[in-house]
């Protein structure tokens, strides 16, 4: 055991973190979500990670998402992010995938190397490729809806996408995935607050990404917890009392 992980074992007991050093975990998307996300499962002594993004930091990430800095504008997130994580685990297998995930890449990228694959991305096609690919491949997911447009922290769930409510991206998520077969089966972080819709802004569409919710700083991290909670404790096999 390295001397930075002495409180992680007393906690998850020698074979836990055993168990945490041999998993290897997917991150895809660096935003808000996924940068902290990825960070969590870091320090918690996750051996093995491969972090996928295409974007560089934007000066409107920096009020929510953990690469953003005025000094990292125009830097690639997994530069960032990926140069951090060997910072908090220089032990860390850290593969980069500096790219947007298209349709054919989620099925390529998915396989049973993987204990299991976070969803952090913010854009819906992109984001049901990837569950798709997971659930045709029976690898482990839990996927990201919307954090945009909320407040409030006790309001933030991880469930079955089948029972999720008052979540446009939720929604929209169960819509296309029973289309492919898909009715259950999905573990997703997300909240049951209603959102501000008020703050919506319309896009351009790229990327996949027509709108867009107002974000604080609080809430894609709190989604990115919940994630990196459920894939801890699965790996450790803990299971929530």
């Amino acid at each position: 055991m390295a001397k930075w992980q002495e409180r992680a074992e007393l906690l998850f007991r020698p074979e836990g973190l055993e168990k945490l050093t041999n998993a290897n975990v997917m991150v895809v998307g660096l935003g808000g979500v996924g940068s902290f996300a990825a960070e969590f499962l870091a320090r918690a002594g996750v051996g093995k990670m491969t972090i996928v993004d295409g974007d560089v930091v934007d000066i409107t990430n920096v009020n929510r998402q953990l690469p953003a800095l005025h000094s990292t504008v125009g830097k690639p997130k997994v530069e960032i992010v990926g140069d951090r994580l060997m910072d908090i685990n220089p032990e860390l297998k850290l593969t980069r995938l500096e790219e947007f995930l298209s349709p054919e890449r989620a099925f390529e990228l998915i396989s049973d190397d993987y204990n299991y694959v976070l969803d952090c991305i913010d854009s819906l096609t992109p984001k049901l490729n990837l569950i798709i690919a997971a659930k045709r491949k029976r690898v482990k997911i839990i996927s990201n809806m919307g954090a945009g447009g909320k407040f409030l922290s006790e309001k933030v769930k991880v469930r079955d996408i089948s029972k999720t409510e008052y979540c446009p991206l939720a929604k929209q998520v169960r819509r296309r995935l029973k289309k492919e077969g898909i009715s259950g089966g999905v573990k997703v972080v997300y909240s049951d607050e209603r959102p501000d819709y008020d703050s919506v802004k319309m896009t351009d569409g790229t990327n996949f990404k027509k709108s867009f919710y107002g974000t604080n700083s609080w809430m894609p991290a709190l989604f990115g917890l919940h994630a990196a909670q459920t894939v801890v404790m699965h790996i450790i096999e803990r299971k929530v009392k």
